[in-house]
């Protein structure tokens, strides 16, 4: 289908890396679909919603998703402009390895048992620097390998994932939450502005945004930004333009955050993540 594409970036037999593209054209749920092995899914750009039965999880660049093999699941697309996934496909016995038994409802034949995990600034700047790399022949098969390692045991750790407790009915509440934020990724948002589009009051909105999330809504927002930086990084040139289209009042203030988040400016990521191997 001309809606859906996949880029194999990698293939070693141990680790494979896809990148994953979806134009998001039906915006109600798909026919089930079955993943034929557990994969894990790093969104990078735009949104969507991914059901399995009655749970609902929220697809974007905070979060990695757990594909189970031979677990049904529906797609839907609240949000225009479609989304993009880096996927990597582990061996099995690495994936073991990889993963710690609380998060596994199998451990013989991995599956997990929730269906994603937010990830820190630091996992999704290597998602960036695995898929630039390896698009632009900067990186070594080893290299990428390794990477990807690092990749799934830095969104897995206990020090960087983040697993909610608040109910279904707060976590509901927070997905539409996100799915605003996405709907205008450059925008200044008020809290009371999220508040009207939402319903319910600016205090209560920040409670519940912060329990299912475990960070702040505007830190929330804040790395929604930076990452499509770090997406966009591969075909922008002018770091002050892209400031201004993530809505940074200025290429200092967007710099520095992205420095912040990442231990790089912009400019130094790129030139990093583009230099082609030998």
């Amino acid at each position: 289908m001309s809606d859906f594409s996949v880029h194999t970036l990698l293939d070693t037999g141990t680790v494979k890396v896809r990148d994953v593209f979806c134009a998001g054209t039906c915006r109600h749920r798909s026919a089930e679909e079955c993943a034929a092995s557990t994969h894990l899914v790093f969104p990078y750009r735009g949104l969507y919603a991914r059901h399995v039965g009655q749970d609902q999880s929220v697809a974007d660049a905070n979060h990695v998703l757990f594909f189970n093999a031979g677990q049904g699941y529906q797609v839907s697309h609240p949000i225009e402009g479609g989304d993009a996934s880096l996927v990597l496909v582990i061996s099995p016995g690495l994936l073991r390895e990889l993963s710690p038994r609380d998060l596994l409802e199998r451990h013989d034949d991995p599956t997990y048992r929730l269906q994603s995990l937010r990830i820190d600034p630091r996992a999704q700047a290597l998602v960036a620097m695995l898929r630039h790399s390896l698009r632009h022949g900067g990186i070594e098969p080893l290299e990428a390998e390794v990477l990807a390692v690092t990749l799934i045991s830095r969104s897995l750790g206990p020090r960087t994932a983040h697993e909610t407790t608040a109910t279904n009915a707060r976590r509901r509440l927070v997905d539409r939450v996100k799915v605003l934020l996405a709907s205008d990724l450059g925008r200044q948002w008020k809290l009371a502005e999220i508040a009207e589009h939402i319903g319910g009051s600016p205090v209560y909105l920040t409670q519940a945004f912060a329990q299912v999330e475990g960070i702040p809504l505007h830190r929330y927002h804040l790395r929604l930004r930076l990452a499509r930086a770090l997406d966009l990084l591969g075909q922008s040139e002018d770091m002050s333009a892209l400031a201004q289209d993530l809505g940074f009042s200025s290429h200092s203030h967007f710099s520095a955050a992205f420095k912040q988040a990442y231990g790089r400016t912009p400019t130094a990521f790129r030139a990093a993540s583009l230099i082609k191997s030998a």
